[in-house]
């Protein structure tokens, strides 16, 4: 099933060079809106030197301010609790709160007015309907609706106005059952809860084809992209499937692919402005055919709170040009976490680059592995231990396969792996986000 319609026409279609002169007007209101709201920003602004929104300059300059980080958000929430210095909102104004999942200990509050939440229902609506959920179609929902922000994806399937039946994880027998019994017909999860739903299926013999789905979108963490993934999913379920990208600081459906499934196109424009970094340096990056770099997002028009520079630690590959879908802009694949990143050696690797080796044994693995190193932290001694998954019905006592995996690893990755082959449903299956790094094993 192809098509390619469009949420919001004029804006989703807009040239760059247009979107870029709308962004500036956006952008230097929003300045204005820091200073005067934002005492976290107005702090640090001045202390990094610019003092007064004129100082602070044009969009074109915004490469010379000073990054926001992650840890920045948890130690104003910490020391200014519970929302930070850095609410621009008074909190009655705040339509919902929602929280991270607090692995650190203390979780992050997100507070949205009325208006910031119907941004994040109109990227989700973009974004979702690029990846063909129609009105009154039937969608089940493997995303809770809170307290965590991937809920606001239901604001956006109501502008849809699809016909939504809420689910969440951890009943997969209800999810089954909503899909048999109401015929649903699209599906919204974690690319790592589709394979949790094969295998699922299988064990109670239940053909997935007859489930009628007609297409699958995944988001929450990289793999809906990967063709090994992707394939698995779609030969089991014999839908379409396309993925979204969001960061929940920033908006929820941030990217999404269409029919072209040519990587994700940018939706969340008119309320942000996205950049293209080097990790490594910190400085900015053309948006060319082949770039890659991290992602960071400014807030156009945010009321509660709003982000500047902000860093996602999102590792992208860029792609350009037409596509034939209408939809102007770069489009990316997200390829890792920056902070993911492991350097064997003297090699950078991000884990999901894995995947992508596996691509050239499907039908011989699974799809699913894990990398297991034998000592904490970034650095790592070859041969790097990673364990892989063989296909369902194959045996893991293959030299020949695990010796053909482990020089495609070398050749393309450029490093020295000990590949340990596992039986199929051996490796843990996750209802929401898989781990594809395991320090148990580390000295």
């Amino acid at each position: 099933m192809r098509d390619h319609a469009v949420f919001d026409p004029e804006i989703e279609t807009r040239s760059t060079s247009e979107q870029f002169e709308l962004d500036r007007k956006r952008y230097l209101a929003q300045i204005q809106y820091l200073f005067s709201h934002s005492a976290f920003y107005r702090a640090k602004l001045t202390a990094a030197g610019f003092d007064t929104p004129e100082k602070v300059g044009d969009l074109s300059d915004i490469g010379a301010l000073p990054f926001t980080e992650k840890d920045e958000i948890r130690e104003t929430q910490a020391n200014h609790g519970p929302f930070g210095a850095h609410l621009a909102a008074d909190p009655s104004e705040l339509r919902r709160v929602f929280s991270t999942s607090g692995t650190t200990g203390i979780p992050c509050y997100l507070g949205l007015t009325e208006s910031d939440l119907k941004m994040y229902a109109t990227n989700v609506a973009r974004g979702y309907t690029a990846g063909g959920f129609k009105r009154g179609q039937r969608l089940v929902v493997g995303f809770n609706a809170g307290p965590f922000v991937a809920g606001a994806v239901y604001s956006g399937f109501d502008k849809i106005g699809a016909s939504v039946i809420p689910v969440g994880t951890g009943n997969t027998e209800r999810m089954v059952t909503a899909i048999q019994k109401l015929r649903a017909t699209g599906i919204s999860c974690t690319p790592s809860y589709g394979l949790y739903l094969i295998d699922w299926c299988r064990d109670r013999k239940i053909d997935t084809r007859t489930l009628g789905l007609e297409n699958m979108i995944t988001a929450g963490e990289p793999g809906g992209g990967d063709p090994l993934i992707r394939a698995t999913l779609t030969d089991a379920f014999g839908c379409t499937v396309r993925e979204s990208m969001g960061i929940g600081d920033i908006s929820l459906s941030v990217w999404a692919e269409d029919a072209a499934e040519q990587g994700m196109h940018f939706m969340a424009r008119d309320a942000v402005h996205v950049e293209l970094i080097d990790p490594s340096t910190g400085v900015t990056k053309a948006w060319e055919d082949g770039a890659s770099g991290e992602l960071v997002y400014t807030a156009l028009n945010r009321e509660a709170m709003p982000l500047l520079r902000f860093r996602s630690r999102d590792h992208v590959q860029v792609t350009m040009g037409e596509t034939g879908t209408g939809r102007t802009g770069p489009r990316i694949r997200c390829v890792g976490r920056t902070d993911d990143m492991l350097i064997v050696r003297g090699v950078n690797l991000f884990p999901t680059a894995i995947r992508s080796v596996l691509d050239q044994f499907n039908g011989a693995v699974s799809g699913l592995f894990l990398v297991q190193p034998s000592q904490h932290g970034v650095k790592q001694e070859p041969p790097l231990p990673v364990a892989v998954e063989v296909a369902p019905g194959a045996t893991p006592d293959n030299p020949d396969l695990q010796a053909r995996i482990r020089h495609a690893i070398k050749e393309r990755l450029l490093v020295t792996a000990e590949v340990q082959l596992v039986g199929n449903n051996t490796l843990p299956r996750e209802t929401y986000k898989s781990k594809l790094v395991d320090y148990s094993k580390a000295s």
